[in-house]
């Protein structure tokens, strides 16, 4: 799959951008260039992290996400799938319960939570953990950008994957199986939503990474549907919400902010790292085999978990506090029915359709034995670079512009400092 054919969720808009090339400096996989003053993006390497979005001072960098438009509620059925980060953005006296019925109230049908089914992938890693062989340590997929990241920065640890089914994808396959039967209505009458904070979900929805097709059908970001949903909140915050909840959502923190997948796994080896300076230092020692005694890494590409999502709209910190005090006041301790999900594991229930494979890059030319000698003029010219990756010629660093100048994409005078400019 060349570049031009990867699905992206989000696009330059040059009439905001000035090239200041904070998004180029900040991207983990060097997959921007500024040229005459405008940033592009290179479709093979972007992972949808969400960091330029997050730090470009112009709003340059525009998500794109669905909307709840008129093909939307010609639906029969519409079912809303909210990130467990959704809740956080509200006060913590707004009950759990009170954003369901504001998600009914602007036009979804049923709102499914996915606190069951991370429950259930806790079980199901804990099952795999326990009879996997190596290699080690085994990744979470629950980021698809740190996915991404592995399969375009790191092809060599694909298979330290976790091959477990997501949560949200479990959550969207057993409503619309369920909605199905109890409706008596066709699985494609049914519209699932996720409600997300972050790009990459996006992206991990319209082109899936382990299969052919998502069980959700579309993603609203949580900064594109706030605005209506607190408007609801605050029209129904005097009705009397009582302790119970709707019969087809419960709650839960879910994997919201970093450690909420491995706190509640029954292993001591593991770690959970956030942001995508930090995952890359962690996949780096995977790589270079320094992580030692480490049985499960949890990496959250966005600062803090999904909270940090750059679709959300509550500052990060205020976000944790609230999450910490929703799960005290309205958590409730789900079952975990040991023995249903160990039968479920064994008959495939929680099996990933296809392992995730490298994501194959152009070569700097589909000859062997030209690309080779590309490889050492790139080196030729890497060399009289002066090294210091000051990101004047557009370019994130020496070894990338002298890969661009190879290519024929950029030339020697853009570089201010070089000997040959």
């Amino acid at each position: 799959m060349k570049g031009s054919e990867y699905y992206h969720a989000h696009e330059i808009n040059p009439d905001l951008c000035d090239g200041r090339m904070k998004c180029m400096r900040i991207c983990p996989t060097d997959a921007i260039r500024v040229r005459s003053g405008k940033a592009r993006i290179i479709g093979e390497l972007c992972v949808d992290c969400g960091e330029c979005i997050a730090v470009c001072p112009h709003n340059a960098v525009v998500p794109l996400t669905d909307s709840l438009d008129d093909s939307f509620f010609g639906r029969r059925c519409k079912i809303a799938i909210p990130s467990p980060a959704l809740y956080s953005q509200f006060g913590a006296d707004t009950p759990p319960r009170l954003v369901h019925k504001a998600l009914k109230a602007i036009g979804f049908d049923y709102i499914f939570d996915v606190a069951q089914a991370c429950n259930w992938a806790v079980l199901a890693t804990e099952l795999f953990l326990r009879e996997h062989q190596g290699p080690w340590p085994v990744i979470s997929t629950f980021c698809p950008a740190v996915v991404r990241l592995i399969q375009v920065k790191y092809p060599d640890l694909t298979g330290h994957i976790l091959p477990i089914e997501l949560p949200r994808e479990l959550t969207a396959r057993e409503a619309k199986k369920g909605l199905s039967a109890r409706l008596n209505i066709e699985e494609s009458n049914i519209e699932a939503v996720y409600i997300t904070s972050c790009p990459a979900k996006i992206v991990s929805i319209r082109q899936p990474a382990e299969k052919k097709s998502s069980w959700l059908d579309s993603a609203v970001g949580i900064s594109g549907i706030y605005r209506p949903l607190l408007s609801h909140t605050s029209e129904l915050r005097d009705d009397d919400c009582g302790a119970e909840l709707f019969e087809d959502a419960t709650y839960g923190p879910g994997w919201s902010s970093v450690g909420g997948m491995t706190s509640l796994l029954d292993t001591e080896k593991w770690i959970g790292v956030s942001g995508m300076n930090n995952v890359t230092t962690i996949l780096d020692d995977i790589e270079n085999s320094r992580l030692r005694d480490v049985e499960f890494v949890e990496a959250s590409a966005c600062l803090g978990g999904c909270i940090g999502g750059s679709l959300a709209v509550e500052n990060i910190y205020v976000a944790r506090s609230r999450t910490i005090r929703l799960t005290e006041k309205y958590g409730r301790n789900i079952a975990r029915h040991v023995e249903q999900v160990e039968q479920s594991y064994r008959e495939g229930f929680f099996d990933i359709e296809n392992p995730v494979e490298p994501r194959p890059l152009s070569p700097l030319d589909p000859d062997i034995g030209r690309a080779i000698a590309k490889i050492r003029q790139r080196d030729e010219i890497y060399d009289t670079l002066p090294g210091i990756d000051c990101g004047a010629c557009g370019a994130p660093s020496c070894l990338t512009f002298a890969e661009d100048v190879v290519k024929g994409e950029a030339e020697m005078s853009m570089c201010v400092l070089s000997s040959d400019s």
